[in-house]
């Protein structure tokens, strides 16, 4: 069985759910990087594929909900960058907070802020919650 199941992809949007499991990030970030590329937005892979990292590894780490709820990725296509979602279903928002210096984590969420235009978590359809960051080509 692999280790994600797709749902509908357009030509503007990009759907997966995957198993709770740190592999499913190496695969996100595969499937992230090919839409880049189908897209004509390889210039946003570095900071694009930092964002989904951290953000699917924070719903992989922390998210409270039984072990056999997947995780759902969603990239969009904008005017002149990409959307990247992480969907999870546990309710508990995600804080920045301040690491110890010679923490080895805990730095996810300011790097998100630091390469992303804008970044939230938001309610969605069902249980838990949505944290989506917004990346866009400079000078388009």
């Amino acid at each position: 069985m692999e280790n994600f199941i797709g749902l509908p992809v357009g030509h503007v949007e990009v759907v997966r759910r995957w198993r709770r499991e740190t592999r499913c990030v190496p695969l996100a970030r595969a499937e992230l990087r090919k839409a880049l590329t189908a897209w004509g937005l390889t210039e946003l892979e570095g900071d694009a594929l930092l964002v989904a990292s951290e953000l699917l590894t924070n719903a992989v780490r922390h998210a409270a909900a039984p072990r056999d709820r997947e995780i759902e990725t969603r990239y969009v296509r904008r005017s002149n960058g990409v959307r990247i979602e992480v969907h999870d279903a546990c309710a508990g928002q995600p804080r920045a907070r301040v690491p110890e210096p010679d923490a080895d984590g805990g730095r996810g969420l300011f790097l998100v802020a630091a390469v992303a235009d804008r970044w939230a978590v938001a309610a969605r359809g069902g249980p838990g919650k949505q944290v989506w960051a917004e990346l866009s080509v400079k000078g388009r």
